[in-house]
């Protein structure tokens, strides 16, 4: 069963190709540069012997989907173990991701008390014949998902059915779907539920976790980085943009899922603690030559560009010291000649936006 066709539908378990069921598989679960996978530093780092072995350890699923589970000593269970761990109803199938100390801290990190009683619990070690079902129905997965989208359209239902998950006994089968509206799908379920005679489970996600399933190559030419990193999704608004002095174009600022981009919050705190020195837009400078309007900060080199109130369209590039000295003057009506002075450049504004997003094809040519 180690076919290509297989390998693709545990690629998004943390596997390198499908599990045999008649073999180890200890070279099955890979470590990649993914957001699911950790790294043991606590790996090497012995337990005093009077501590008792943290009773919890990590399990995988598919695709963002990991739990914590207690299990006993006597399973003995390493990363990349294949285990049936309780579900509700019958039992599921998952790979260990992690084990020892460093759990706890993962529990706690996300709010999870390793002392309450609706953790469940891991059954065994995964049998030949857990092994072999839970292949039979993970080979299901995209051919249910097809289905269920023409079901869904036939009814004419405005949601979109991202994946499918079934269940490691073949008795539960998970849609995870999309919807911008709240959608009546009682008639769905009892389609789907002749259908593929199982039982279904609906959940709705949001369209940063569908972008995160189905990942994608955003605008930087990287991968998404809600499908290799990021875990949290933040809420993103345009002051975000505004606070970087970014262009506010709804196509340069929206990312695969049509939302904001997630990376506009990245350096968005630095950018409020930059323009903390700089003065308020609304200040404007007075000189005996005129009165100056703010245009501009350029933050990375602490620059703030003015024009005169009389000739808009030239642009004076003022350091940011300097401004301040300005506006000391002012406040003991004390007032320049010029801002010619306190100027590092002089600049004139172009009447013209590029809509296109493209530069000059020359740009790349060298000056004679």
């Amino acid at each position: 069963m180690n076919t290509n066709s297989d390998n693709n539908y545990f690629l998004s378990r943390g596997c390198s190709q499908a599990p045999d069921s008649h073999q180890k598989n200890d070279n099955v679960y890979k470590h990649n540069c993914s957001k699911l996978d950790t790294y043991d530093w606590l790996k090497n780092i012995p337990i005093p012997e009077t501590q008792a072995k943290f009773d919890c350890i990590e399990i995988r699923f598919k695709n963002s989907r990991k739990e914590f589970y207690r299990t006993v000593p006597e399973l003995n269970l390493i990363v990349g173990d294949f285990v049936a761990v309780e579900a509700s109803p019958g039992h599921d199938i998952g790979i260990v991701s992690l084990t020892g100390e460093l759990v706890r801290l993962q529990m706690k990190k996300k709010n999870v008390n390793p002392k309450s009683e609706e953790i469940k619990k891991v059954y065994r070690k995964a049998r030949p014949n857990d092994i072999e079902k839970w292949l039979a129905a993970t080979e299901l997965e995209n051919p249910t998902m097809l289905k269920a989208r023409k079901i869904a359209a036939d009814l004419k239902l405005e949601m979109k059915i991202n994946d499918v998950e079934y269940q490691g006994d073949k008795t539960k089968v998970i849609f995870y779907y999309t919807a911008e509206e709240r959608v009546d799908f009682r008639e769905l379920i009892k389609i789907f539920a002749e259908k593929f005679m199982i039982r279904i489970e609906m959940r709705q996600i949001g369209v940063r976790q569908e972008a995160c399933r189905l990942g994608g190559i955003g605008s930087c030419g990287r991968e998404l980085c809600c499908s290799t990193w990021l875990t949290n999704f933040c809420s993103v608004s345009t002051n975000s943009a505004r606070n970087q002095q970014l262009p506010l174009n709804p196509q340069k600022l929206a990312g695969q899922c049509g939302k904001l981009k997630c990376c506009l919050n990245y350096e968005n705190d630095c950018y409020i603690d930059a323009l903390k020195e700089f003065p308020s837009k609304n200040i404007n400078l007075k000189t005996k030559k005129g009165e100056a309007i703010h245009q501009k900060n350029d933050l990375l080199s602490k620059t703030v560009w003015y024009s005169y109130i009389d000739d808009p369209s030239n642009l004076l590039a003022i350091p940011l010291k300097e401004v301040w000295k300005i506006i000391e003057l002012n406040k003991k009506n004390n007032f320049p000649e010029s801002l010619n002075g306190f100027a590092k450049t002089e600049g004139k504004i172009e009447f013209f936006e590029n809509a296109v997003g493209q530069d000059d094809l020359t740009r790349f040519d060298k000056l004679k």
